[in-house]
Parts: structure tokens; C-alpha cells; sequence
């Protein structure tokens, strides 16, 4: 099993949501703008057209639903990402990460050309503080007790971007994805995260495979301030 596999449901997992981050050797991208392009990518592929009633992607998407929503985060450059974008999937760009998510597929069944790809070599950095979040995105707290990878981050930032999306009403989903599904991942105060994980959002909690403790919080999720949303979260004000 890879470090950036997660998985947070109980039943035997039978699928897994392929991420793939494109990681130039010359110009990688932000951790940052990894992670929040990751929670982007997975809403939408939530969202889609092909994901729901007679898509084409349908029928996986709820078999995975039903099961573990288990990700795994792999790299691509150059050729590899250009092999990677042929597949059937969804492309989405944040500042200047670039990451492209798949309809799940089994275990064991990984396309040849995604299978090839590597989990390692996802480390990130932040080369400044990231900037304030813009009013009304929804904020993903991660845990400040952590040292993860960014690739499992942004697994995780997925799940809790998952979870958020799962609460929602279908009219709050509306805005949300017409406004462009503004969110933000950042790091929790380490003085509010007990408060974060009890306040009643939602909350990912880790199975434990790879790198951290079965049962850890890992992010919580905070509603974004859109259409006519009455879970406004404070904690982050």
C-alpha cells in the first residue's frame, strides 16, 4: 500500500480515487496550491455531469461512495503527464499546480499508465506563507500535530473537501460550485484545534495504513459563506 493511500470508512475497500499532480523537475508547485487544487479536483469529479443518473462514471462513483473514499496521490512530468491527460478524467489548475483526477477504478485494476506512476517524490514546500483566504471559500484545517506528506495532505484535504460536499444541501452545492468551489487549506492553530475537532464540522478521521496513528483527525471542514448556508463556522474568523 502507497504512503498517500487514505481511507476513512470502515467496510473493505474495493476502489480508489486516482489524483495525479503534475511535478516538473524546474517549476514544482506550491504545497499550498497542491492541496487546495487536490480538494478542487475531487469536487469536481463530485460534481459532474458523467458522475450522476445515466453518466458514464456513474456507477463507479457510487460503487466507491458506498465503500472507503480512499485516494491515492501519484506524480507525472513531462511525457507521464501528457500520457495521463489522455485518459478520460478532469484536469483542474490552481495558481500553479496542476492536478488531474480520475473516475475510481479497482485496486487492482489501475490503468498501465497511471499504475506506472510514483507516490514518491510529492514533497512540497511553501516558499512564502500563504496568503489570507478569500472571503466566502470554505476553510480545510489540518491537523498541527502532523507531519504529512503533501501527497497524503492532499489526499486529505480531498476527504475533508468530500465531507463538506456529502453535508451539503443540493442548493448550497449549487453555489458553492457556480462560485468555482472557493476553499482554502490551511494549518489549524494548535490552540483551536481541540475546539475545531468537537465543534461539530466535519471531521476526516485517518484509518491508519501509512504515516500517521489509525483514528487521527487529520482535517476538519468548514463551510464556505455562500447562497443561503446557516453553518457559518466562526473558528476560522
Amino acid at each position: 500500500m502507497s504512503s498517500n493511500e487514505t481511507d476513512i470508512r470502515d467496510e473493505k475497500p474495493q476502489f480508489v480515487l486516482p489524483l495525479v499532480v503534475r511535478i516538473e523537475r524546474a517549476e514544482p508547485p506550491a504545497r499550498t496550491d497542491a492541496l487546495e487544487t487536490a480538494a478542487r479536483a475531487v469536487l469536481e469529479i463530485l460534481a459532474d455531469d458523467r458522475s450522476h443518473g445515466d453518466g458514464e462514471w456513474a456507477q463507479v462513483m457510487t460503487d466507491w461512495q458506498d465503500a472507503r473514499i480512499r485516494k491515492v496521490v501519484r506524480r507525472a512530468r513531462g511525457g507521464e503527464w501528457r500520457r495521463a491527460e489522455a485518459l478520460p478524467g478532469i484536469t483542474v489548475t490552481g495558481a500553479a499546480a496542476e492536478v488531474r483526477v480520475f473516475p475510481p477504478v479497482p485496486l487492482d485494476g489501475w490503468p498501465k499508465e497511471l499504475a506506472k506512476l510514483q507516490v514518491s517524490g510529492t514533497d512540497l514546500e511553501d516558499p512564502a506563507a500563504p496568503a489570507a483566504p478569500r472571503p466566502g471559500a470554505a476553510l480545510l484545517w489540518l491537523n498541527p500535530d502532523l507531519d504529512m506528506s503533501a501527497g497524503k495532505a492532499m489526499a486529505q484535504a480531498g476527504h475533508g473537501a468530500q465531507l463538506l460536499w456529502w453535508a451539503m444541501p443540493e442548493a448550497d452545492r449549487k453555489a458553492w460550485r457556480e462560485a468555482g468551489f472557493p476553499l482554502a487549506v490551511r494549518t489549524a492553530d494548535p490552540a483551536r484545534w481541540a475546539e475545531l475537532t468537537t465543534s461539530g464540522l466535519p471531521v476526516v478521521r485517518d484509518a491508519g495504513f501509512t504515516e500517521i496513528a489509525p483514528g487521527s483527525c487529520t482535517v476538519v471542514s468548514a463551510f464556505p459563506e455562500l447562497g443561503r448556508l446557516d453553518r457559518i463556522d466562526r473558528l476560522g474568523d
